[in-house]
């Protein structure tokens, strides 16, 4: 009753008209998580979907428009070969058992990264939740996968390059409209707010261009730990800060 109690607290808290448009989400710690316990780090892997499973809903509660979640990293290939067949079997399960979920809630899943390199049946289920999602419009929950920003800038750079090679752009019309439809966030907005849980402060290569005006959130709280009520203290901080975007605190006054 008094943890309820406290959530309906930091819940009344938070300002509606002041939320962030784009939210990002490092989920960093489930291995530490589950050795911790004693266990495998598969086994914190499974309970960070609990994570996400709450963080989703309570984004879609709120009035989030953009939740993005990095979920699997291009420099994750080279874990344990374990390790990441678990995932992408976690991942397949996750998607199947939680389309009603995002039915429900009228969330649109969407997906940034190279699907390329994804098993097959992993891009399989992941486009045909897509595809039965599409025209949900309460939230767009994206998923990182198989995603590095350097790899994403890095395609950017060859497409604009070859559009120029053959006459599509001009060397002087690249601006940055042009860069942002080239990049996989092509129809999102900036991010506003980055969480990252687990003690860590470093961006691993998670949306470079993005964030360029983002503020940052680091707790030290385990990913399969992080709670409603940590997600409320993210966004209340959030909601305390001057973001002035290179303005005085007196041009935004």
């Amino acid at each position: 009753m008094l943890l309820r109690r406290i959530k309906m607290s930091l819940e009344t808290t938070i300002d509606k008209d002041n939320l962030p448009k784009h939210l990002a989400i490092i989920m960093d710690g489930n291995g530490r998580w589950a050795k911790q316990k004693g266990m495998l780090r598969v086994f914190g892997h499974e309970n960070g979907t609990k994570s996400v499973k709450t963080t989703v809903e309570t984004c879609a509660k709120l009035g989030i428009q953009n939740l993005t979640l990095y979920a699997f990293s291009t420099e994750n290939w080279n874990r344990p070969k374990l390790e990441v067949d678990t995932l992408m079997k976690l991942l397949i399960s996750s998607l199947k058992k939680e389309l009603d979920t995002l039915q429900k809630n009228n969330i649109r899943l969407n997906c940034i990264g190279n699907l390329e390199h994804l098993p097959e049946k992993v891009k399989k289920e992941l486009l045909s939740v897509i595809e039965k999602t599409r025209n949900n419009t309460r939230m767009t929950l994206s998923l990182a996968l198989s995603y590095g920003s350097r790899e994403e800038l890095l395609n950017v750079v060859k497409k604009i390059s070859d559009k120029v090679k053959n006459n599509i752009i001009s060397l002087d019309g690249i601006d940055e409209s042009i860069i942002n439809e080239h990049l996989y966030t092509h129809n999102l907005p900036d991010v506003d707010l980055v969480i990252r849980t687990s003690g860590e402060h470093r961006i691993s290569n998670f949306l470079l261009w993005q964030i360029a005006y983002a503020e940052f959130y680091f707790t030290d709280v385990l990913w399969p730990d992080f709670k409603e009520n940590d997600l409320y203290d993210a966004i209340i901080s959030y909601q305390k800060r001057e973001r002035r975007f290179g303005k005085t605190s007196e041009q935004i006054k």
